[in-house]
């Protein structure tokens, strides 16, 4: 599945490049451009910050969705609200990519009502029909392309049940999503935004597997397209740092298929009480690493501990990068 996010602008003093006028040719730069309007700062680096946020959902019900914690959300709802707030201010990332939030159309409003002087004027997302806790992106940047894999059925790779059973599943990889993002005129990545199955044992382990086998083939399909692709994926992976999932993710034969964890491997983002697991990560592929600013990815304190225990059982990410291919 397929699904594009576009603004439509006018200029009545635009007219047609001979290219344009060649009905057999297209620009991308002409097909694709950025908001009339908008302009790019003259910031030399971007912030990105990645958090599970652990059921965060609105305080209306949707009827399309039959689940007690979206249907009768929990008291701490006004206080999660108020603290996400406040970590976001804090942070005043470029790019937030939340897991486990319910809606593009609340993180929208969020940005709207609670969030103007930051400036999130894109948000994008592929959320479930039928589940609230989706992955969703709100950028200072223009976006592009949204590659959404909900549709998409991938194996418990390799499993098979007591009964010799394989399995498949599609009903989490709404949680999957690429997306094109462009911080400045002669820069762009694509974005992995993630939330993978949760869960111990083989079962739940063979179906992130399967997971990341598909993200491996979508990526290679980037690459393919274009050898100098930079590729960031970020979200909350539910593998620990040592796993088979991570290392799946994380080989490859070439820099461009190849990715690199930036942050320290004592950094741990789960739970917050108690912070003894890595589950969180923002990893760049080889195309992006000399772009990757030294030392920047790590677990920030954004609130007081009282204030996180709320919020999460999850730690956020921040990760910073320079806006132009080195």
């Amino acid at each position: 599945m397929l699904l594009t996010q576009s603004c439509i602008t006018t200029s009545e003093d635009k007219k047609a490049s001979p290219e344009s006028e060649d009905k057999n040719i297209y620009n991308l730069r002409e097909a694709q451009v950025k908001p009339e309007g908008y302009d790019y700062s003259d910031q030399k680096t971007f912030k990105v910050l990645s958090w599970n946020v652990e059921h965060f959902v609105d305080s209306y019900d949707d009827p399309y969705i039959n689940t007690n914690r979206e249907n009768n959300p929990n008291a701490d709802l006004d206080k999660k609200l108020s603290y996400l707030v406040e970590g976001l201010k804090t942070a005043n990332a470029d790019l937030v990519i939340l897991q486990e939030f319910e809606s593009t159309k609340y993180l929208r409003q969020i940005a709207k009502d609670s969030l103007p002087e930051l400036g999130y004027t894109y948000v994008a997302g592929a959320p479930s029909d039928d589940w609230y806790m989706n992955v969703v992106v709100m950028s200072k940047f223009p976006l592009g392309v949204l590659y959404s894999y909900g549709n998409v059925t991938t194996p418990a790779l390799d499993y098979v049940d007591e009964n010799g059973n394989k399995e498949t599943q599609n009903h989490l990889n709404t949680r999957m999503w690429s997306l094109e993002v462009f911080p400045a005129e002669d820069y762009d990545f694509i974005l992995t935004g993630l939330h993978l199955k949760a869960g111990r044992g083989e079962r739940n382990k063979a179906i992130r597997l399967g997971q990341i086998n598909f993200l491996k083939q979508r990526f290679q399909r980037f690459i393919e397209l274009n050898p100098s692709q930079n590729l960031l994926i970020t979200g909350d992976l539910n593998s620990t740092l040592e796993s088979d999932e991570i290392s799946a993710l994380k080989d490859g034969n070439n820099k461009a298929f190849t990715f690199y964890d930036p942050l320290p491997v004592d950094q741990m983002t789960h739970s917050v009480k108690n912070p003894e697991r890595r589950l969180d990560y923002t990893l760049f592929n080889g195309n992006m690493q000399n772009e990757y600013v030294q030392h920047s990815a790590q677990v920030p304190t954004l609130l007081e501990d009282e204030k996180l225990e709320v919020m999460s059982d999850h730690l956020p990410l921040i990760i910073s990068f320079r806006k132009i291919d080195e």
